[in-house]
């Protein structure tokens, strides 16, 4: 018991009042692209990218473009740039409601706030019920959606909830990369949701196919056919990335 206490004590308060406000201390979130010029004909950062998610065209003001959906938050292309171009921050708010709208550069440092959408906020504002599906992951974004609903986090608060039938939910929280093992699988869970439904797309591996896009296992039509009301990048995707933009696109107040 008194070992209990210690623990207890040495903790703290593990629940967070304000997930709004909340920036995690040592987490790498958004990359910052600075507006020193590249150095010339170096293509460091794009080759040891892992995922392809740098894009370098030499003739524009923006010379590097990141691609939030294809980012694994790896941080390896910052320090082999020799112009100190790359960094990140502890940004955890980088949501989009289109694909578009994940691409950072040093024009466009700040993705656009979520838009509350008034038809979801309409139907789901009050209450809203997720199905989780990992549609081949490596269990990363899984483990981290297991925890919006721990003590830390809490998203049962505001009326989120995942559930276990996806007859009892309003759409799907999708991660991992979509191979063509979990091709049919996925659809029958999206077929036995009611109407309205929505997909959220959480991990770099979800909204691109992540490190394994090339892949020939993969069997990504599902997205072409339900875009998602909301993407959620990361490797895994943050609980605070995830809640942040849920509560934005449902016009929840914190």
């Amino acid at each position: 018991m008194f070992q209990s206490i210690a623990v207890r004590k040495a903790q703290g308060s593990q629940f967070i009042p304000d997930l709004r406000a909340a920036q995690p201390g040592g987490f790498r979130g958004k990359p910052v692209i600075a507006a020193q010029a590249c150095a010339t004909d170096c293509h460091a950062c794009a080759e040891v990218c892992p995922s392809s998610a740098i894009a370098l065209n030499a003739s524009t003001a923006d010379a590097v473009a990141i691609d939030l959906g294809r980012c694994v938050m790896c941080g390896d292309c910052a320090p082999v740039c020799p112009s100190q171009k790359l960094s990140f921050n502890n940004d955890v708010k980088l949501c989009a409601t289109t694909r578009a709208g994940l691409v950072v550069t040093a024009a466009r440092p700040n993705l656009d706030p979520v838009a509350v959408s008034a038809e979801l906020k309409k139907r789901f504002g009050r209450s809203l019920k997720l199905r989780s599906v990992s549609a081949g992951g490596c269990n990363g974004c899984e483990m981290e959606v297991n925890a919006w609903s721990n003590v830390n986090f809490d998203i049962g608060r505001y009326g989120i909830d995942l559930v276990a039938s996806p007859r009892h939910a309003d759409g799907i929280v999708l991660t991992g990369v979509i191979n063509r093992n979990m091709m049919n699988a996925l659809q029958i869970c999206w077929d036995a949701i009611p109407e309205p439904k929505l997909v959220i797309a959480v991990g770099a591996c979800a909204i691109s196919g992540g490190v394994f896009a090339q892949s020939e296992a993969l069997a990504r039509e599902f997205l072409d056919k339900y875009p998602p009301s909301l993407y959620v990048p990361g490797c895994p995707a943050h609980p605070l990335t995830f809640i942040s933009g849920i509560m934005d696109v449902l016009g929840i107040a914190s």
